[in-house]
């Protein structure tokens, strides 16, 4: 379970596990802006609700850090589309692909995954996109920044308690009249 992360200003930052939001709330650094209803910590003098959203109380000063590594940064870093077919894919049914196939000496590293929905996954195969003939919409590289908009969308799946706190395009997913 994870805790959304706000900076003083009330935007999304990050999402850590809970643990974490815990220690950062008892080292007074964080405020608790929602809890989850359900779920409570006890320790032998305390008990506390888990907290679903958190804020840092002063600014975080001259912390830049290399974009980690994980399947939500490779899936903001293309922008949610299929790397094939250029589909939107939503999250939870968005793959992992490596270009060069780990059966043929390939990494799991930025520079050799992309996203990919499943028919163009399972299309490609264990094979190169080549001998797939199949082609990448983008190079992928080792991202220096990642697309706030992506990153931090909320998506069905993730805790209701984020919903406030993080941008909704749901509303998109209509159709647009010709009128």
């Amino acid at each position: 379970m994870d805790t959304l992360v706000l900076d003083p200003g009330y935007q999304p930052v990050a999402r850590v596990p809970w643990v974490r939001a815990v220690a950062l709330l008892f080292t007074g650094k964080v405020e608790v802006v929602e809890t989850y209803d359900a779920w409570t910590v006890r320790s032998v003098t305390v008990e506390l609700q888990v907290p679903a959203v958190v804020r840092f109380l002063r600014g975080v000063r001259g912390v830049k850090r290399a974009v980690r590594f994980s399947r939500e940064n490779v899936y903001a870093r293309d922008s949610g589309r299929c790397q094939y077919c250029g589909h939107r894919v939503p999250r939870p049914e968005a793959t992992y692909d490596h270009v060069l196939p780990r059966s043929q000496g390939g990494h799991t590293r930025w520079e050799n995954i992309v996203i990919a929905c499943l028919p163009c996954n399972q299309k490609k195969g264990g094979r190169t996109p080549q001998q797939a003939s199949m082609k990448l919409r983008t190079v992928p590289v080792k991202p220096k920044v990642l697309p706030e908009s992506v990153r931090f969308t909320y998506t069905p799946g993730m805790p209701v308690q984020w919903r406030n706190w993080l941008r909704d395009f749901s509303y998109w997913n209509g159709q647009l009249d010709e009128s």
